[in-house]
C-alpha cells in the first residue's frame, strides 16, 4: 500500500510541477503546449521506470514460469495510479489543444468535452482501463501457484517505445515536425515500437520453448487457449497502432519530399 500511496502522489505531483516550471520558463507557450508537454513528460518518466524495472525482472528470471521478483508487485502498485491519472491528463491535453484551436464546444469543461475526448481516443482509453481493471488485478491477486514474472517484465519493457512516441508528439505540438530531430525520432519510434511491442510476443514464445525444449512453431499448442487469446488481444492493438505510425511516417516523408521538390524548382526558376 505504501507503493500505491507513493504512486498516487508522484505522478499527479510531477504533472503539476512540470506545468508550473514550463509556464515560468517558456512564457510564450499557450496552455496546449504546456499541458501536452507535461502529460508527455509524465508518460515518458513512467515508461522509463517500467522499462528499467522490466529489464531487471526479466534478466533475473531463470525459470520463466515460476520465478518471482519482489519488484513486480511493487511496481504494479506504484504504476496503478498512473494509469488512472494518465486518462485525466490526456483529457486535459485534448481539451486545451481543441480550445486553442477555437472550437466552440471547448469554451469550458462539460460532459460534452468528456464525450468528445472519449470519441477521439477510444482505443487509448480502453487500453488504459483494461490494464487497470484486468492486467493489474490479475498480476496482484490471481497468479495462484505461478510466478511468470519473466513475462510481466517483458510487458513492462514494451513501454520502451513510449518516450520516443511522446517526443514526436511534443515536437509536432511545438511546430518542429520538419526538423531533423523529428525525422530521427520517427525512425526510433518505428524501430522501438516494432521491437518492443510486436517482436516481443514471438520472443516470449521462443524463450518458453527454449526452456521446455519445444519447437517454436509448436509453443502455442502447449499453452492454454486463454493464454494465446490474451496475448492476441494485447498484440492486435499494437499492430494497429504500428500500422498507423507507418502511415503517418509515410505521409510525412511524402510531404517533405514535395517541399524539397518545390524549393528546388523555385531555386531553379530564380537561376533562370
Amino acid at each position: 500500500m505504501f507503493m500505491l500511496a507513493w504512486g498516487t502522489a508522484f505522478f499527479p505531483g510531477l504533472f503539476f510541477i512540470s506545468r508550473k516550471v514550463l509556464v515560468s520558463v517558456f512564457k510564450s507557450w499557450n496552455d496546449a503546449d504546456v499541458f501536452v508537454v507535461s502529460e508527455r513528460l509524465v508518460s515518458s518518466i513512467h515508461a522509463t521506470l517500467a522499462t528499467i524495472v522490466g529489464f531487471i525482472i526479466a534478466t533475473a528470471s531463470s525459470d520463466v514460469m515460476y520465478d518471482r521478483h519482489r519488484l513486480t508487485n511493487e511496481f504494479v502498485w506504484f504504476g496503478a495510479p498512473y494509469m488512472a491519472f494518465d486518462i485525466y491528463a490526456m483529457y486535459l491535453s485534448n481539451y486545451h489543444c481543441q480550445k486553442v484551436k477555437g472550437h466552440e464546444a471547448y469554451r469550458k469543461h462539460s460532459l460534452l468535452t468528456i464525450k468528445l475526448f472519449l470519441l477521439r481516443h477510444p482505443l487509448l482509453v480502453v487500453h488504459h482501463m483494461v490494464l487497470l481493471t484486468v492486467f493489474m488485478p490479475t498480476i496482484l491477486f490471481l497468479r495462484t501457484g505461478l510466478g511468470g514474472d519473466f513475462f510481466i517484465g517483458c510487458f513492462f519493457m514494451a513501454e520502451f517505445s513510449t518516450p520516443f512516441v511522446s517526443l514526436g508528439k511534443v515536437l509536432i505540438q511545438l511546430g518542429l515536425e520538419d526538423s531533423w530531430l523529428h525525422r530521427v525520432n520517427g525512425v526510433m519510434v518505428l524501430l522501438s515500437f516494432f521491437t518492443c511491442r510486436i517482436l516481443l510476443f514471438p520472443y516470449m514464445y521462443w524463450v518458453y520453448g527454449q526452456q521446455y525444449t519445444i519447437p517454436f512453431h509448436k509453443v502455442p499448442l502447449h499453452l492454454p487457449l486463454h493464454c494465446n487469446l490474451a496475448n492476441l488481444s494485447i498484440l492486435a492493438p499494437q499492430i494497429y497502432w504500428f500500422v498507423l505510425l507507418c502511415h503517418k511516417a509515410y505521409r510525412l516523408y511524402l510531404r517533405q519530399t514535395r517541399s524539397k521538390g518545390q524549393l528546388a524548382h523555385e531555386d531553379g526558376s530564380k537561376t533562370d
